[in-house]
């Protein structure tokens, strides 16, 4: 008989669990979302807040008032977000509890544009992006206008400046010599204010290491301000101007 009660007993807890986990998963497929959990996978919510991001989805989820969870069309969100020119990337997940959530890439400048007719950004991709009301990049600054070969060497030579922890911090300019479609440049510097003739991208490491090797010895002795002009364009040696 005590056999029978306990299996009545274990027949009884499963139903109850079935029953639970049932209503559960009914409750969770009924579920609306008023609010999205927003990460920035790339550090701080610099150009974009989280606030921004929230109201944008819980606007296109509208369209789903009503709906279950399962008919909400992630992939048509994540090409919404990615749409706003602060946006890299996005990618858009539901939790087992039902929630939305959002992991957003901001895009990352690495030239910043102010020419006659227009101001903004060209990010780590090549890609035009706005100026921001909410942080300003400390980027280097051209006034040319970006076209062609010439352009595009640019955002190669801005994105080497950025992932130099010198030159990030030295460089705070860049000019095409001899017109916007010129691949030939010249760099301005925060310290000293020199001008520096790079040149063209070809042997853009070497001319690089000995521009640190040569600012390195001039802080030492402290001539740093007795240079007008630093040449990078001949092999094997640097011609400066006093």
């Amino acid at each position: 008989m005590k056999k029978y009660v306990n299996l009545l007993k274990f027949s009884a807890l499963g139903l109850i669990i079935v029953f639970l986990y049932g209503f559960a998963a009914h409750r969770n497929a009924k579920k609306t979302n008023d609010s999205v959990e927003v990460i920035f996978e790339n550090g701080e919510n610099l150009f974009i807040s989280y606030e921004t991001v929230n109201k944008l989805l819980i606007q296109k989820l509208k369209a789903y008032d009503n709906q279950s969870k399962e008919n909400i069309n992630l992939n048509n969100l994540e090409g919404f977000l990615q749409r706003n020119e602060m946006i890299e990337n996005a990618e858009i997940f539901l939790t087992l509890s039902g929630e939305l959530g959002a992991i957003i890439t901001q895009r990352t400048p690495v030239l910043r544009v102010a020419n006659e007719t227009e101001t903004y950004y060209y990010d780590k991709l090549g890609t035009k992006m706005p100026l921001s009301d909410n942080y300003s990049a400390r980027v280097p600054l051209t006034t040319d206008t970006i076209t062609g070969d010439g352009g595009k060497d640019m955002i190669v030579l801005s994105n080497t400046i950025r992932n130099d922890e010198f030159l990030r911090k030295q460089i705070i300019g860049i000019d095409q010599i001899n017109g916007s479609k010129s691949n030939q440049f010249e760099l301005k510097t925060r310290i000293g204010d020199q001008k520096i003739i790079f040149g063209d991208l070809s042997r853009k490491e070497e001319k690089i290491a000995k521009l640190k090797v040569f600012y390195q010895k001039i802080m030492l002795d402290s001539t740093i301000s007795d240079y007008k002009t630093i040449n990078l364009k001949f092999y094997n040696q640097i011609v400066c101007e006093k």
